[in-house]
Protein backbone atom coordinates (compact mmCIF):
# COMPACT_ATOMS: atom_id res chain seq x y z
CA UNK A 1 0.00 0.00 0.00
CA UNK A 2 1.25 3.01 -1.32
CA UNK A 3 1.38 5.73 2.33
CA UNK A 4 -0.50 9.51 1.60
CA UNK A 5 1.60 12.47 2.01
CA UNK A 6 -0.28 15.27 3.76
CA UNK A 7 0.47 18.61 2.19
CA UNK A 8 -0.41 22.22 3.40
CA UNK A 9 -0.09 25.14 2.01
CA UNK A 10 0.44 28.10 4.11
CA UNK A 11 0.35 31.65 2.77
CA UNK A 12 1.63 34.82 4.94
CA UNK A 13 2.04 38.98 5.03
CA UNK A 14 4.35 41.48 6.46
CA UNK A 15 4.45 45.19 5.34
CA UNK A 16 6.35 47.55 7.43
CA UNK A 17 6.86 50.98 7.23
CA UNK A 18 10.15 53.43 6.91
CA UNK A 19 11.28 55.61 9.71
CA UNK A 20 13.91 57.99 10.15
CA UNK A 21 15.82 56.56 13.14
CA UNK A 22 19.41 56.68 12.95
CA UNK A 23 20.37 53.78 15.14
CA UNK A 24 18.26 51.31 13.09
CA UNK A 25 19.29 49.60 9.57
CA UNK A 26 16.99 48.11 6.95
CA UNK A 27 17.44 44.07 7.17
CA UNK A 28 15.88 42.07 4.10
CA UNK A 29 16.29 38.70 4.19
CA UNK A 30 19.23 38.92 6.56
CA UNK A 31 20.71 41.73 4.52
CA UNK A 32 21.49 44.88 6.14
CA UNK A 33 21.03 47.53 3.22
CA UNK A 34 23.40 50.40 4.12
CA UNK A 35 22.18 53.68 3.37
CA UNK A 36 19.08 53.10 3.02
CA UNK A 37 16.05 54.20 5.55
CA UNK A 38 15.15 51.55 8.17
CA UNK A 39 11.77 50.19 8.38
CA UNK A 40 9.78 51.14 11.88
CA UNK A 41 8.95 47.54 14.00
CA UNK A 42 9.57 46.01 17.31
CA UNK A 43 11.74 43.53 15.99
CA UNK A 44 14.17 44.79 13.28
CA UNK A 45 11.66 44.59 10.90
CA UNK A 46 12.81 42.14 8.17
CA UNK A 47 9.25 41.72 6.00
CA UNK A 48 10.53 38.78 3.87
CA UNK A 49 11.21 36.60 7.81
CA UNK A 50 7.98 37.97 9.11
CA UNK A 51 6.13 36.74 6.52
CA UNK A 52 7.74 33.39 5.36
CA UNK A 53 7.30 32.79 9.18
CA UNK A 54 3.90 34.01 9.10
CA UNK A 55 3.24 31.42 6.15
CA UNK A 56 4.87 28.74 7.60
CA UNK A 57 2.19 28.80 11.28
CA UNK A 58 -0.85 29.19 9.06
CA UNK A 59 0.16 26.11 7.19
CA UNK A 60 0.87 24.03 10.19
CA UNK A 61 -2.26 25.42 11.71
CA UNK A 62 -0.68 27.88 14.61
CA UNK A 63 -1.86 30.83 14.47
CA UNK A 64 0.04 34.10 13.57
CA UNK A 65 3.22 35.75 13.59
CA UNK A 66 1.53 38.54 16.36
CA UNK A 67 0.37 35.54 18.17
CA UNK A 68 4.00 34.03 18.45
CA UNK A 69 5.95 36.99 19.06
CA UNK A 70 3.88 40.18 20.13
CA UNK A 71 4.99 43.62 19.89
CA UNK A 72 3.97 44.07 23.43
CA UNK A 73 6.40 41.50 24.78
CA UNK A 74 9.83 43.64 25.11
CA UNK A 75 11.06 40.21 25.21
CA UNK A 76 10.80 40.76 21.30
CA UNK A 77 12.07 44.38 20.87
CA UNK A 78 15.10 44.41 18.04
CA UNK A 79 14.92 40.68 18.13
CA UNK A 80 16.28 38.87 15.04
CA UNK A 81 13.51 38.26 12.69
CA UNK A 82 16.10 35.37 10.94
CA UNK A 83 15.90 34.00 14.39
CA UNK A 84 12.48 34.12 14.76
CA UNK A 85 11.81 32.39 11.68
CA UNK A 86 14.59 29.41 12.60
CA UNK A 87 12.24 29.26 15.70
CA UNK A 88 9.15 28.96 13.78
CA UNK A 89 10.22 26.23 11.13
CA UNK A 90 11.85 23.98 14.51
CA UNK A 91 8.17 24.51 15.54
CA UNK A 92 6.92 23.09 12.30
CA UNK A 93 9.53 20.11 12.05
CA UNK A 94 8.57 19.43 15.72
CA UNK A 95 4.80 18.16 14.70
CA UNK A 96 6.34 16.52 12.18
CA UNK A 97 6.02 18.51 9.07
CA UNK A 98 8.60 18.56 6.41
CA UNK A 99 8.85 22.38 4.98
CA UNK A 100 8.64 21.99 1.12
CA UNK A 101 9.88 25.51 0.05
CA UNK A 102 8.92 28.67 0.12
CA UNK A 103 8.97 32.23 -1.98
CA UNK A 104 8.58 35.67 -0.73
CA UNK A 105 7.54 38.11 -3.38
CA UNK A 106 9.00 41.47 -1.96
CA UNK A 107 7.06 44.35 -2.86
CA UNK A 108 9.37 47.92 -3.01
CA UNK A 109 10.17 50.64 -5.25
CA UNK A 110 13.42 50.69 -3.08
CA UNK A 111 15.99 49.69 -2.59
CA UNK A 112 17.24 47.43 -5.50
CA UNK A 113 16.76 43.76 -3.98
CA UNK A 114 18.60 41.99 -7.23
CA UNK A 115 22.41 42.60 -6.27
CA UNK A 116 21.66 40.81 -2.84
CA UNK A 117 18.52 38.44 -3.84
CA UNK A 118 21.30 35.74 -3.64
CA UNK A 119 22.41 36.59 0.05
CA UNK A 120 18.80 37.10 0.88
CA UNK A 121 17.65 33.53 -0.26
CA UNK A 122 20.37 32.04 1.43
CA UNK A 123 20.14 33.25 4.54
CA UNK A 124 16.41 32.69 4.56
CA UNK A 125 16.68 28.95 3.26
CA UNK A 126 19.39 28.83 6.11
CA UNK A 127 16.79 29.79 8.74
CA UNK A 128 13.88 28.02 7.55
CA UNK A 129 15.54 25.05 6.42
CA UNK A 130 14.37 24.35 3.09
CA UNK A 131 14.48 25.99 -0.25
CA UNK A 132 13.15 29.70 -0.44
CA UNK A 133 12.89 32.40 -3.38
CA UNK A 134 12.95 35.71 -3.26
CA UNK A 135 11.18 37.52 -5.73
CA UNK A 136 10.91 41.11 -6.44
CA UNK A 137 8.50 43.48 -7.42
CA UNK A 138 7.42 47.24 -7.90
CA UNK A 139 4.52 49.22 -7.23
CA UNK A 140 4.54 51.12 -10.08
CA UNK A 141 3.39 54.05 -8.07
CA UNK A 142 0.43 53.07 -6.61
CA UNK A 143 -0.33 53.18 -3.18
CA UNK A 144 1.84 53.58 -0.32
CA UNK A 145 4.28 51.53 -1.20
CA UNK A 146 4.20 53.09 -4.32
CA UNK A 147 4.88 56.32 -2.68
CA UNK A 148 7.86 54.63 -0.95
CA UNK A 149 6.32 54.51 2.26
CA UNK A 150 7.33 51.00 3.40
CA UNK A 151 7.64 47.69 2.01
CA UNK A 152 5.19 45.02 1.84
CA UNK A 153 5.79 41.30 1.05
CA UNK A 154 3.63 38.09 0.69
CA UNK A 155 5.05 34.21 1.03
CA UNK A 156 3.75 30.92 0.25
CA UNK A 157 5.30 27.88 1.74
CA UNK A 158 4.52 24.18 1.40
CA UNK A 159 4.78 22.09 3.85
CA UNK A 160 4.54 18.01 3.93
CA UNK A 161 3.91 14.81 6.44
Amino acid sequence: MTAITEVRVGQGFDVHRFGVDPDRVLVLGGVTFVGERPLIGHSDADVPAHAIADALLAAAGLGDLGQRFPDTDPAWAGADSLELLRMVAAEVRDLGWTVGNASAAVVCERPKLAPHRTEMQANLSAACGAPVTVTGRRAEGLGAVGRVEGIACWATVVITR
